[in-house]
């Protein structure tokens, strides 16, 4: 063949296999699923079996075979046989657009590894392991997430992965050693040292009252299930007599110090240049005004840490200084109960400061104060606090549905922490725990546990931005409720609801998707190839995706998940301007347009006007909360 012809057919080649993979960028799921890591011996097991009727996977289909076994890869012998049974009489469920079948093999406890096999079809899962430590690597890579998200510290090896090392970032001049007030950029007169703290999601910024919910969502995980918060997960700070997940917790907190002023107030946002890696930010660092909000938060976190630091002998000197803080932080709020600070708003001149809008209404400020009391009532056993919880509680309505449903989860734990403590009033206590077990009793509640509402098993009341958070605290509803006695059946049945919620988030799902990014190396068939994020770009050689660049995302990041909402920028429906304009010009990102909600996910990062952010942006907010519901699982 002439060598110019040659050189066309290898060009068509190539551009068949680059339009294949634009294609593919989504694949489907496998027919048969399961928790890609594995299953605790004594609880649940099921495989989930899919027949696609709806979505960008519907040209495929599958009908199960009356037997299915679970094989030992390791002796290729049968460890269980029984039969798939249809979920609600084989209708097809709307939330994903499949029908669907479940495998029970329960029955089956001895640790191995194991697939799922249709001997009539002679189709197998993907491997997974039955082991009582099986979830300990995965949530050893999940709370890592949180250093890799660390500002203002070099991330090195052996700490991370190949690839993944970086300087420390925003530490320019100008940046955040010396960060400048928002509205007085150059005037160093203005500047504050606000090194640290964690990168809040995919881009860079860190806003006070999100920072000091995750140091206390750390702290409730480490209070719920201190034995599996050993010293050896891998951080910096490992080996050296202390939690490892405490030292993560101090390092938020050494943050949140240096955002808070003399009078007690707290500022309220923190934004900061990006770049790939984060280390070549070189554009400076900006800083918003107190606020109550962002005060009243950080005056939780900073009660919460003091009395759990106060048991720690490593930690124990820390806890009088963080004790100091939150009440500070509590009386300047107290004095300043309605100051208010928006960020990212042309209407108050702080347009491009950070991204999330920090601020809240009322009602959020009154759950936010409740928090707080209830903090600082075992702290300082100020009877005070304790009439004010009860007051708070009947202002925000109390215990109602949305926190069955995962939305208010953490409120929902918070007051059944309180009511076990000496000091809360009987009636109050029962109170609390009679309205906990009312709204578990909802429709939502129990009843979509007993009538398998959704046939994944991870009911919610829908798939919107930050559905994998939604996920996770609504599984960590079901382990709140044994903590605070308040289980209306039993431990185990508790338990198993709870654990159907981590499988969803382990590839149970109508994607098939692990979603955390770049899992392989902990037993992930198909995890989260890509995220929006300002470190692992659209496009970047080495981060941009697990498929096509060096290194992909780093492991364990957990994404937001399936949105029913996500849409273009509508400026795509006009014009939208030079690289705008081209991108909008695609034909298709399917998923997660036009897809059944739970299908409503793709495998994308583009940024603006595609905005994958609203799918895949990662969230320590979610990680938080996965972690938390992890833990309760891991040995």
């Amino acid at each position: 063949m002439h060598m110019a012809n040659m050189r066309a057919l290898l060009s068509f080649l190539i551009l068949l296999l680059l339009l294949a993979t634009t294609a593919r960028a989504t694949d489907p799921a496998p027919f048969i699923l399961v928790d890609q890591f594995g299953y605790l011996p004594k609880l649940e097991k099921r495989a989930i079996i899919r027949d696609p009727v709806i979505g960008f996977d519907s040209d495929r289909s599958f009908s199960p075979g009356p037997t299915y076994v679970v094989i030992d890869t390791k002796t290729g012998q049968v460890a269980y046989e029984g039969e798939p049974v249809a979920w609600a009489r084989g209708q097809m469920d709307e939330t994903s657009g499949d029908r669907i079948w479940w495998f029970d093999f329960s029955p089956l406890t001895r640790p191995g590894t194991y697939v799922v096999r249709d001997l009539n079809k002679r189709i197998d899962s993907d491997p997974f392991d039955i082991s009582p430590t099986v979830y300990r690597p995965v949530l050893r890579d999940a709370f890592k997430a949180f250093y890799y998200q660390r500002a203002g510290f070099e991330k090195r090896e052996p700490y991370v992965a190949t690839g993944y090392a970086d300087r420390a970032s925003h530490l320019r001049h100008g940046q955040d050693r010396e960060a400048q007030r928002y509205d007085a950029v150059g005037d160093m007169t203005t500047a504050r040292d606000l090194r640290g703290g964690w990168y809040d999601a995919g881009d860079y910024n860190q806003y006070t009252s999100w920072t000091a919910n995750y140091v206390s969502s750390l702290l409730a995980s480490y209070l719920e299930n201190p034995a599996v918060w050993t010293d050896d997960m891998g951080i910096p700070e490992s080996g050296n007599g202390i939690p490892d997940v405490l030292d993560e917790v101090k390092w938020g907190l050494d943050w949140l110090e240096r955002m808070q002023n003399r009078d007690g107030s707290m500022l309220s946002v923190l934004a900061r240049d990006e770049a790939s890696p984060p280390s070549k930010s070189t554009g400076p660092s900006r800083y918003g005004l107190a606020n109550t909000s962002a005060t009243v938060t950080a005056s939780g976190a900073f009660a919460m840490a003091a009395y759990v630091f106060r048991s720690e002998p490593k930690l124990a000197k820390r806890s009088k200084r963080y004790r100091e803080r939150a009440i500070r932080a509590w009386d300047w709020a107290e004095a300043n109960p309605a100051v208010k600070f928006y960020n990212n708003s042309d209407e108050h001149g702080t347009d491009g400061l950070a991204a999330g809008q920090q601020e809240v209404e009322q009602d959020r400020l009154n759950k936010m104060r409740l928090i707080a009391a209830s903090r600082l009532f075992p702290l300082t056993e100020d009877p005070k606090y304790a009439r004010l919880v009860e007051q708070l509680y009947e202002r925000v309505g109390g215990v109602k549905a949305d926190t069955a449903n995962g939305f208010e989860g953490d409120l929902g734990f918070t007051l059944l922490t309180f009511v076990g403590l000496e000091g809360v009033s009987e009636r109050f206590a029962d109170k609390v725990r009679s309205d906990y077990a009312a709204a578990m009793d909802e429709w939502n509640g129990w009843p979509a546990v007993r009538g398998a509402s959704d046939p994944y098993g991870a009911h919610t009341d829908g798939y919107w931005w930050g559905s994998n958070g939604v996920k996770a605290r609504r599984g960590a509803v079901y382990t709140q409720a044994i903590v605070g006695g308040v289980d209306p059946v039993t431990h185990t049945q508790a338990l198993n609801a709870a654990s159907h919620y981590l499988h969803y988030l382990h590839g149970v799902n109508p994607m098939g998707l692990v979603y955390l990014t770049n899992m392989d190396h902990a037993g992930a068939e198909r995890s989260a190839s890509t995220l929006y994020h300002a470190w692992f770009v659209d496009g970047s050689r080495d981060f941009d995706s697990t498929k096509t660049s060096r290194f992909g995302p780093a492991p364990g990041l957990m994404v937001g998940g399936p949105n029913e909402g996500y849409a273009r920028d509508a400026c795509c429906e006009d014009v939208c301007g030079g690289h705008g304009d081209r991108l909008c010009r695609r034909q298709n990102i399917v998923p997660p347009e036009g897809q059944p909600p739970a299908k409503s996910y793709g495998e994308f990062n583009d940024g603006w006007p595609l905005n994958s952010w609203s799918v895949t942006e990662n969230s320590l907010g979610y990680q938080s909360d996965y972690i938390r519901l992890l833990s309760k699982f891991a040995r």
